[in-house]
């Protein structure tokens, strides 16, 4: 039998976290660490247990999900949690901020059970919550904002030119197979790229390949032809 998922609850609202600690419950192979009703408690639970997913509400007192997902995944202790971020609204504008501090993807706090178990174990194999649809309301979204400041081109200095064109298509939102097929490669070699471009970027997962893109440019306010 494999080894249960460890799961840590962060959220301000009793009832919220009941709710969710009462789901995981119902899952044979999750088991719940702690909850933490602020930030600061988060990261300490993190630290502590070393869960393989946090649960992280966003809007909490004092130090808020935003700050304590960046705490979490840029400390080299509690590198290897994932974050996955809870909202009311599937394009709520913290998430993007979330995203941004390192979480691997967002879920709506009414998810029923079975996506919310299999949310976790997605984030938990260490792949992004994003499917390719919600990839592109991302990117839809971000192009409404105004530009960011570019990244260094010293950012994509290390990477070739057939894994900028990968990385263009995983921000356009594009699954593996059509990317293999838009560039005429074989699915083991977009997979192949797909991982270069996690470890020249220093990317968690395609989560944040996507801000990549965005924020290089590489996927701009110009729809795709």
């Amino acid at each position: 039998m494999s080894a249960k998922l460890r799961v840590v609850i962060a959220d301000d609202e009793r009832p919220a976290r009941s709710f969710l600690a009462s789901m995981l419950a119902s899952f044979d192979d999750v088991t719940l660490l702690a909850e933490a009703a602020t930030g600061a408690e988060a990261v300490e639970a993190a630290r502590r247990e070393r869960p393989d997913v946090v649960l992280m509400d966003i809007r909490m007192p004092g130090m808020d999900g935003i700050k304590a997902t960046r705490r979490i995944t840029s400390a080299p202790e509690t590198s290897a949690v994932r974050v996955l971020i809870l909202t009311t609204f599937d394009l709520d504008e913290y998430v993007f901020a979330a995203l941004r501090a390192g979480a691997s993807g967002f879920l709506l706090k009414d998810t029923p059970p079975a996506d919310l178990l299999a949310a976790i174990r997605v984030v938990a194999a260490g792949d992004a919550l994003l499917a390719p649809g919600a990839t592109r309301r991302l990117i839809e979204e971000f192009t409404r904002r105004p530009e960011p400041a570019p990244r260094p081109a010293t950012a994509l200095d290390e990477i070739t030119e057939r894994e900028r064109e990968v990385l263009t298509l995983v921000g356009l939102g594009l699954f593996n197979t059509e990317i293999a097929a838009t560039l005429h490669i074989s699915l083991s070699t977009a997979k192949t790229h797909i991982g270069r471009l996690l470890m020249k970027l220093g990317a968690r997962d395609r989560a944040q390949l996507v801000i990549a893109a965005y924020d290089s440019g590489l996927v701009g306010t110009s729809k795709p032809t």
